[in-house]
């Protein structure tokens, strides 16, 4: 991966998971790494830490995206403390996975909350240093769910799709600037979430991805790497999914 030397990225929801994978492949390229998180410090202490065991700067700043005026502050505290903020990967998510006819109107609320408004919130908030310095690198993580749909996600499938649809637009109007916007799109990837599955189930999941297994969250930091780069400046308003051939 190119070098990361002297820029500044946050991750939001960047303390376990996908997240913890993404901000570590950023500070491994050089990247000073902002870890968001909004309720375990001790995760996210914890990913800064091994973040600089290996040679990487990282620091923890928490608030809730979900937050427009808290989003707000504590991007700007990122850009008080570093000086800059050169990439924003929009990762935090929640999941509140219910058949229609039993959906609570305030799950769905929490997870547009969360998914949708968290990435304008960011992105609106980091665009403001983003357009001052001509310069700037947004990826947002949408999933597979947002493009095929699933029985039982209603909220997660609308909120995930709603981020593609955002994503073409903010690419488009920010695109004169230099500043790219992408997303990415994980399939069934090797999370806390995915180990509980019952072994039946996960085995239902594996038979239907033409890789024959799942990812892994270093291949889906591998993707946004590559977006971040300054060498992937002609590549904006894209989807790049990572699902082992899920869905095409």
């Amino acid at each position: 991966m190119t070098r990361l030397e002297e820029q500044v990225a946050l991750v939001t929801g960047g303390s376990r998971g996908i997240g913890r994978a993404i901000a570590r492949t950023l500070a491994l390229a050089g990247a000073r790494v902002f870890v968001n998180y909004v309720r375990d410090e001790a995760a996210a202490a914890e990913t800064c830490q091994a973040i600089i065991e290996v040679g990487g700067r990282a620091d923890a700043v928490r608030f809730d995206v979900a937050d427009g005026t808290a989003a707000a502050h504590g991007i700007e505290s990122v850009v008080a403390q570093a000086g800059r903020l050169d990439i924003l990967v929009n990762n935090a998510g929640v999941t509140a996975d219910q058949l229609l006819l039993r959906m609570k109107a305030e799950d769905w609320d929490r997870v547009m909350a969360v998914n949708l408004r968290g990435t304008f919130n960011c992105t609106r908030a980091a665009a403001k240093s983003m357009l001052r310095a001509h310069y700037g690198r947004i990826v947002n993580l949408s999933s597979v769910i947002g493009l095929m749909g699933n029985a039982g996600q209603g909220a997660y499938a609308a909120a995930k799709s709603g981020i593609v649809g955002f994503t073409k637009a903010m690419a488009r109007e920010l695109a004169s600037r230099h500043i790219t916007v992408n997303a990415v799109a994980p399939g069934l990837i090797e999370t806390d979430m995915v180990k509980d599955l019952p072994e039946g189930r996960r085995t239902e999941y594996v038979a239907v991805i033409p890789a024959g297994r799942l990812g892994t969250p270093e291949e889906v930091a591998d993707a946004v790497g590559f977006l971040v780069r300054r060498e992937s400046g002609y590549i904006t308003g894209q989807v790049i999914s990572v699902n082992g051939g899920l869905y095409m």
